[in-house]
């Protein structure tokens, strides 16, 4: 087998950059007590000021006063892994959350799907990439030792067990993954390497350090297999932004919507799945929650789409009150069908497919400016289609020739040369709904070369009417 793990070293301020516009600003993410709040990370930008985890606030100001500080949040670590897991997914049936702040995936039963290795990985990277979050990626015959090269090495993947043997007896104690009294331990004990830990006597090994330091090392070096709970994605998606300030325009809520809807297409590709309805909540200061339903005629999940249309429906409403956080809510996610299309595509670069054009359609000029035309299973002609969703309601009945464009009113024909090609058809219908018809059609052509679709009455003597042209 083959695992790779993904650690995610900087996944709180990760999870906090991803909704702020320009993640280049300085940031630091704040711990403590209110009269010590202490500094628990900072991002890249941060650091080039000269802080650093671990430093109090007031030290920090008095370096610089040039960044910004949100709280360093638990909770918000856990719905990100929660996230990645459901991301992650898409490339494996077994992620697993063992280890923090970090995903292990099987991925020897994918390389079918997605190539060698070094293309897989390649896919992980440019992924994660686009969802913002920071990684380092590595690969190893068992769990254990892709979580443990991940600390010292980025870009690693080792298949071959002799060959893992030897790179890990050059790790360094204090990147074993053992409990640091242990790792300082061994230190003290003129034990640098992990090879000079393998080359004391297990028994004295046991009898210094707690069992827990052999299981690791047997699991380290495969010899004992890590149970580990696989994640299985929830049903429903609920992710939420909380804003910096309180909004009050349709643009400065379209960052943290774009974000959200890459957020719902990334989770609905990694359970295979797509979405038909979904809520769009601006939660308020004072008030309460003004929802935006947004609802599709079929399941979709590609990113750019969802964003436009949840956009459109956005762009349609007026804020009450100033939005202080923005929440996406997908009850159903049904089964996505890709769409079917031919291998050479001949439909200019720049044009839209029609189900993306509809929707858009929808979502700019309301759901009944867009109507479908549905057939309906009757013989007379005026009652032969309906507005609403293409659907079809049964069977059809057989038919001769109908024409593409049928008059409101049927109009009398008066014109003297005009021409019967075929019929007559008689439809008799309509006796139980009160409209009971008796006629004979005729396909006639005009003087100039046009053909239509005529009747008259059973028992009527009058002239024909015209019902319908043909194409």
């Amino acid at each position: 087998m083959l695992w790779a793990c993904i650690l995610l070293p900087q996944l709180a301020m990760d999870g906090v950059l991803r909704h702020h516009a320009n993640a280049d600003a300085p940031l630091a993410l704040l711990a403590g007590p209110p009269q010590r709040r202490m500094l628990q990370a900072v991002s890249p930008a941060a650091r080039a000021l000269g802080l650093k985890p671990g430093q109090s606030l007031t030290a920090a100001q008095a370096l610089s006063r040039s960044f910004a500080t949100a709280d360093y949040d638990v909770a918000a670590i856990e719905r990100w892994q929660q996230f990645l897991a459901a991301w992650g997914y898409g490339f494996s049936a077994q992620v697993s959350l063992y280890y923090p702040r970090c995903l292990l995936l099987e991925v020897q039963s994918s390389l079918r799907l997605f190539g060698p290795w070094s293309q897989f990985e390649a896919r992980l990277r440019e992924e994660l990439t686009a969802l913002g979050f920071q990684h380092r990626i590595t690969a190893a015959p068992n769990p254990a030792a892709a979580r443990v090269l991940a600390n010292a090495h980025d870009g690693l993947a080792v298949t071959d067990t002799g060959e893992l043997r030897q790179i890990l007896n050059s790790q360094p104690v204090d990147r074993l993954g053992l409990p640091h009294e242990v790792a300082t331990s061994f230190s003290r004990m003129g034990l640098r390497h992990l090879r000079q830990v393998l080359a004391l006597p297990r028994d004295s090994l046991a009898k210094r350090f707690p069992a827990e330091v052999l299981v690791h090392l047997d699991t380290l070096l495969g010899n004992r297999p890590l149970a580990l709970d696989f994640y299985q994605p929830p049903d429903v998606f609920d992710a939420r932004i909380e804003l910096n300030y309180e909004v009050e325009s349709h643009q400065a809520l379209l960052f943290p919507l774009r974000r959200l809807t890459a957020d719902l297409a990334a989770y609905l590709t990694g359970r295979d799945s797509g979405v038909q309805r979904f809520a769009l909540h601006l939660e308020h200061r004072d008030l309460a929650d003004s929802e935006v339903q947004v609802g599709l005629l079929a399941a979709e999940r590609d990113a750019a789409m969802l964003f436009e249309l949840t956009r459109g429906r956005l762009e349609q409403v007026k804020l009450p009150a100033p939005v202080q956080a923005i929440r996406l809510v997908a009850l159903e996610l049904p089964t996505f069908t890709p769409e079917r299309r031919q291998l050479f595509d001949e439909r200019p670069q720049q044009s839209l497919p029609w189900e993306q054009l509809r929707e858009r359609l929808r979502a700019r000029l309301g759901d009944d400016a867009v109507q479908g035309l549905g057939a309906r299973a009757d013989h007379r002609p005026e009652h032969a289609w309906q507005l609403g969703e293409h659907r079809q309601g049964g069977p059809l009945p057989v038919t001769g020739p109908r024409p593409g464009w049928l008059l409101a009113e049927p109009q009398p024909l008066h014109e003297a040369s005009l021409r019967i090609l075929s019929g007559p058809e008689r439809i008799e219908s309509g006796w139980w709904d009160g409209d009971d018809v008796r006629r004979d059609y005729y396909l006639v052509e005009t003087r100039t070369g046009q053909r239509g679709w005529a009747f008259r009455t059973v028992d009527d003597e009058g002239p024909l009417l015209l019902h319908g042209w043909f194409a």
